[in-house]
Formats: C-alpha cells, structure tokens, sequence
C-alpha cells in the first residue's frame, strides 16, 4: 500500500468514526429527552392497547352493552353511553392519528341545564382574531397554532345514556405529527445505542490499526532518509561534473 493510498484509508476510518459518534450522541440525547417528556406524562394514563369506551349497542338495547376498539376511526351514528365516553374515544383517536383536541362548544338543556350536545374539534380549529380591548389591540406573546382546520365531531344525547355522533370531520388542512405512534420504547433505545457503540469501537480499531501502519511508514522513511539525501547529493554533484566537463571542451 503506497504513502498516498494508506493516507486516504486513514481519512475515511476517522470520518467513519466522527459520523457513528455524532449518530451515538443523537441517540442518546433523544433517548434523554423522550425520558423526560414521559417523566411529566400523568402516571395514570392507561396504555392505547388497554383503552376500551363502553358504548349502548347499536341494535338500541338500553341494557346491552359493548366495547368500542379506541382503534377504530369515528363514524357517524356510532353510539356512547356519556359524553365523557365520547370525549375519551376522540382524544384517543387523535392521539393515534397525531393531532390534539378541544372542546369548541357545548349547548345546554333549557329546561335541566344539563349538556345535550358538544363540539370537539381539532386544536387548529379556527382563525385568531386579534382583540381589541380598551381600542387598543391586544398583541399575542406566542405564535398561533390556529390554521382553520376542519377536523370535528359533534355528538348529542337522544336520551339519558345515549349519545350519537351526528357529523364526523375527517380531513385535515395541515401535516400530522407521525401519525400519532409512540416513540421507540426503553430496550429499543438500549439497544441501538449498544449497536452503535460496538460499530463505534469496531471503527476506533481499525483507525488505530492504520495509525500503527503509517507510523511503521513514517519510522522506516525517517531511517532512510540520510542515506536517500545522500544518494541525491552524489547524483547532483555527478551532474555538475558533466556540467562543468561539457564547458571545457572547445
């Protein structure tokens, strides 16, 4: 292998081993910050596979029961027992599908003042407006998440125990957040970081290994280098002797 060809190996050892550092500070820092957002995430909060909304059957029997899958997308005419039941279906749902909710409006009975129906919608929903208050305008102090977005439904109760979705909003005007997946859990994140790791000390061998090489390289030219000036030397002062014998001839 000649002095230009080691060198050039050597370089794409150490980018190699620069590229899987930086590619294992990335993993860990995202490993650390995915830790601390579950570390605010309320300890009671029960896993998506484990939610289940018991709903009135669709058949109207007021005694029989089922399970909805918080899986499933909503759908005009699905049935609930509460409202809350209803809230926690699409919360999960757009959870699952990536964007958060709120609750638009509510109208109440005139003759209980209990709720009858409620608007739940997108957190995009809707354009903000500035206020005026006192006729000065009131300046927002952080962006607007607000992008008039579509994204809805509205259930309303029938009766004491049933409440329907009367009109479902699927689409969306704006990108979705990954589409609503969990992160990688603790023992994938373990694992790719002992991955890369090993990759890493794999890549710092190989480095050292061309290191030895080049300084064998190096030692070698440094113990030849006088006999090489020396030959170089004799070769110039045989030139100027030609030199100066071609000028004395006539």
């Amino acid at each position: 292998m000649t002095a230009i060809g080691l060198h050039s190996y050597i370089l794409r050892g150490y980018f190699l081993g620069v590229k899987l550092f930086f590619k294992l500070l990335y993993v860990v820092f995202s490993s650390y910050y995915c830790f601390s957002v579950d570390l605010e995430a309320p300890a009671e909060e029960t896993p998506a596979e484990e939610k289940t909304v018991i709903t009135e059957s669709p058949t109207g029997g007021e005694s029989d029961v089922c399970e909805i899958d918080t899986r499933r997308e909503p759908y005009e005419g699905m049935v609930f027992e509460s409202e809350d039941a209803a809230k926690i279906f699409y919360d999960e749902y757009a959870r699952r599908a990536g964007f958060s909710t709120r609750i638009i409006s509510s109208r109440k009975s005139e003759r209980d003042g209990s709720i009858i129906s409620r608007h739940l919608a997108c957190n995009k929903e809707g354009f903000n407006a500035n206020r005026r208050k006192s006729g000065r305008v009131q300046i927002r102090k952080r962006e607007s998440i607000r992008e008039g977005c579509r994204a809805m439904i509205l259930v309303k109760r029938e009766k004491p125990g049933r409440w329907v979705v009367t009109k479902f909003e699927k689409e969306h005007n704006h990108l979705l957040l990954s589409s609503g997946k969990d992160g990688p859990s603790p023992d994938e994140k373990d694992r790719k970081i002992r991955e890369l790791s090993m990759e890493l000390h794999r890549a710092n061998q190989k480095l050292e290994a061309c290191q030895e090489q080049l300084q064998i390289v190096m030692s070698y030219i440094e113990e030849h280098a006088k006999c090489l000036s020396k030959t170089v030397e004799e070769a110039v002062k045989d030139i100027q002797k030609v030199e100066s014998g071609k000028q004395k001839e006539p």
